[in-house]
C-alpha cells in the first residue's frame, strides 16, 4: 500500500495510490486510515512530503563503497547525525543552493518511516515499529562538510531534505536497488544488501540512544557515486519497489 499526503482544497489530506488515481482516506496516519469512495487523478495532485518528521536521523558511511570513495575506514558502529525538520521539501519542490557553498551534492537513500514510538527496540522486533519506506535525498554542501569536523552546517540548509513521493508499507528493504539519476544520467547504483548496518540494526541502535517518534524518518545512508548539482539540474532518486523522487535545483 502506498500512502500519500497531498493538498486538497487548501487542506492536507491522506490517500492511497491505486494505479494512476488516489483514493481519499479519512483518519490519522498513525491510527487507522479509512478509505472513502472519493478518488482523484494522481497527476492532478500536489504531493507533500509523506510525513512531517520531528527529526530526521541520518546515517553516514553506511555503504562500504561510499566509505572507500572518501578514503574513510569502515565504521564499527553507525555514524549518526540529525537534520532539522526545516530541511524538508516535497516531491517536485526545488532544492536551493546556498550562497556560501560552491559544491552541493546529491545522495540517494532509502528512508525508513517510523510508525510508533520506539525505545530500546531489539533488532528482531524492529519491523513492528516501521510504518513503511520512501525515497530520500540527503543533500549536502560538500565543501563545507570537512571544515569543522561536524556535519550539521553542511547538511542542514533549508531544502536539503527532499523525500517522498509516498510511503510504501509493503516492502522488504533487505535487497532492493537504490539509484540516483542526474539530468537523465545514472550516477549512483547500488543495493541495500550492501548496507553495513541494515535497517533492523539501525533501529535497535538508534532507539537505544533516543526515542523514535511516529513520523520520524531514518535516512539509511548513500552508496558511492555522489556528485555535485548545479542550477537548472534535475536529480531523481529511484528505489526499487517504491518509486521515484524528482527535484529541480536552483
Amino acid at each position: 500500500m502506498k500512502i500519500v499526503r497531498f493538498l486538497h482544497e487548501g487542506a492536507e489530506r491522506y490517500g492511497i495510490v491505486e494505479g494512476s488515481s488516489v483514493r481519499l482516506a479519512e483518519g490519522g496516519l498513525f491510527d487507522r486510515l479509512e478509505l472513502t469512495g472519493t478518488t482523484f487523478p494522481l497527476a492532478d495532485l500536489t504531493l507533500l512530503s509523506p510525513t512531517r518528521p520531528g527529526k530526521a536521523v541520518c546515517i553516514g558511511l553506511n555503504y562500504r563503497d561510499h566509505a572507500i570513495e572518501f578514503g574513510l575506514p569502515i565504521p564499527k558502529t553507525p555514524v549518526v547525525f540529525i537534520k532539522p525538520s526545516t530541511c524538508v521539501i516535497a516531491p517536485s519542490e526545488t532544492i536551493i543552493r546556498p550562497a556560501m557553498s560552491e559544491r552541493v551534492d546529491f545522495e540517494a537513500e532509502l528512508v525508513v518511516v517510523i510508525g510508533k514510538k520506539a525505545k530500546n527496540v531489539q533488532a528482531g522486533e524492529a519491523e513492528r515499529y516501521i510504518l513503511g519506506y520512501t525515497c530520500g535525498n540527503d543533500v549536502t554542501a560538500r565543501d563545507l562538510q570537512p571544515k569543522d569536523g561536524q556535519w550539521t552546517v553542511a547538511k542542514s540548509f533549508d531544502t536539503f531534505l527532499p523525500f517522498g513521493p509516498w510511503i510504501e508499507t509493503e516492502l522488504d528493504p533487505s535487497a532492493i536497488a537504490v539509484r540516483a539519476i542526474l539530468n537523465g544520467e545514472l550516477r549512483q547504483s547500488s543495493n541495500t544488501s550492501n548496507l553495513i548496518f541494515p535497517v533492523p540494526e539501525l533501529i535497535a541502535f538508534l532507539s537505544s540512544v533516543m526515542t523514535l517518534e511516529p513520523g520520524d524518518i531514518i535516512m539509511t545512508g548513500t552508496p558511492s557515486g555522489v556528485g555535485p548539482m548545479k542550477a537548472g539540474d534535475e536529480i531523481v532518486v529511484e528505489i526499487e519497489g517504491i518509486g521515484r523522487l524528482a527535484n529541480k535545483v536552483r
